[in-house]
């Protein structure tokens, strides 16, 4: 079982950026392909970016492509989230996870950060 814990967000206007960050203890993220999900207040949780195990592969939901890059850095044990070009609309707890595959789903994540808050102004 790993444990991640998110940091880096916070409130941020219309435009501009913010880089995440997911630190895991507990077991090596090597193992495990790592993804991002975001949730707004009443909304359902849902994908944002993911990375495979080496880091070699990365997918994105359209909404965020281009803008948001996905990262992992397994000597550091880390993965990242640099957000540019933010949008009100990109406001929500932005969730870190580990998977047995890269996903766009849920339910195939088995381990679950406890989320930061990302605000963008307008």
């Amino acid at each position: 079982q790993v444990q991640l814990v998110e940091s880096g967000g916070g409130l941020v206007q219309n435009g501009g950026s913010l880089r995440l960050s997911c630190a895991a203890s507990g077991h090596t993220i090597s193992d495990y392909a790592m993804a991002w999900f975001r949730q707004a207040p009443g909304k359902d949780r849902e994908f944002v970016a993911t990375i495979n195990r080496s880091g070699g592969s990365t997918y994105y939901a359209d909404s965020v492509k281009v803008r948001f890059t996905i990262s992992r850095d397994n000597a550091k044990n880390t993965v990242y989230l640099e957000m540019n070009s933010l949008k009100p609309e990109d406001t929500a707890v932005y969730y870190c996870a580990a998977g047995s595959v890269p996903a766009t789903l849920t339910w195939l994540y088995q381990n679950w950060g406890q989320g930061t808050q990302v605000t963008v102004s307008s």
